[in-house]
């Protein structure tokens, strides 16, 4: 039995298959990847919680068998925080996208950054909303189209990874779905990293961005992150001449600080101690 087959029958449900995306959608290679992830740490599905918002990259909660949780539209992160501070314990997983985490969902990012609560966010970055129609998101590049913007994006785009980093977040990493062994690996170390990561997987769209942007088909589009995205500390190393229309992937982000939940339940011993003294 193949490597895939094995994850296929360990980790989704079957019965829920085949998925809604479209071909050449790489979602897919993203959420093999945080399944290959879990796999590769031995976690105990029993532990695992992944919890969704809405848009093409949450319906990936529907297919994987851990507790999973489909919210509603930019909520993950809330529901999200509920399930951590309720259970300390558990693996929780954020499946989110550019337009469900930084539109909608904004404020909640950057809150769960700022609190730097232990939970593994995954944002599937296609640059569109997808699932409603193609129009444009937070991630879409200035002067591309979308179908609210036929004459081009006015607005400048979100640096995702600068974004959640300048919010707080103590794991930030980029990869892409054509680079999906280090994709996978950013993963993993997110999963185990005490506080709250953030991976930004790169993700393309070819049935609304990809047509509405001349990219060509799945396979240019993949080719176009091989192309175009340069491992960080070789991108480090280009002049600012030869970083034009190049963008980097790898960690960006790994330290330690203080958790909310351990000091949540710092503070909440420390207060029944003090009442049970009578002080």
């Amino acid at each position: 039995m193949s490597d895939r087959s094995k994850l296929v029958d360990k980790y989704f449900r079957t019965e829920n298959l085949p998925h809604i995306w479209c071909p050449g959608c790489s979602h897919g290679i993203t959420t093999r990847a945080i399944v290959k992830a879990i796999d590769d740490l031995g976690l105990n599905p029993e532990n695992v919680v992944i919890v969704s918002g809405i848009g093409c990259s949450s319906r990936a909660a529907g297919y994987l068998n851990f507790n999973t949780l489909h919210t509603t539209h930019g909520r993950a992160l809330a529901y999200a925080t509920g399930i951590k501070v309720s259970n300390p314990k558990l693996d929780v997983i954020v499946i989110t996208g550019d337009g469900d985490a930084s539109a909608i969902g904004g404020n909640h990012l950057i809150h769960a950054c700022r609190r730097n609560i232990d939970l593994t966010v995954i944002v599937f970055n296609n640059s569109i909303y997808g699932m409603t129609g193609g129009q444009y998101s937070p991630t879409t590049p200035h002067e591309a189209f979308g179908t609210t913007a036929p004459y081009g994006n006015i607005d400048r785009a979100f640096d995702l990874v600068k974004l959640v980093e300048g919010a707080g977040a103590t794991y930030v990493a980029r990869g892409t779905a054509y680079h999906a062994l280090q994709l996978t690996n950013y993963i993993k170390k997110a999963i185990t990293h005490k506080g709250l990561s953030v991976v930004e997987a790169v993700s393309s769209c070819p049935t609304y961005y990809g047509r509405r942007n001349k990219l060509g088909d799945a396979v240019a589009m993949i080719q176009w992150m091989k192309d175009t995205f340069v491992e960080k500390r070789a991108y480090e190393r280009l002049d600012e001449e030869q970083r034009i229309g190049k963008f980097p992937f790898g960690e960006f982000v790994n330290i330690e600080a203080p958790e909310y939940t351990d000091k949540l339940y710092q503070m909440i011993n420390e207060v029944e101690a003090r009442h049970e003294a009578g002080v």
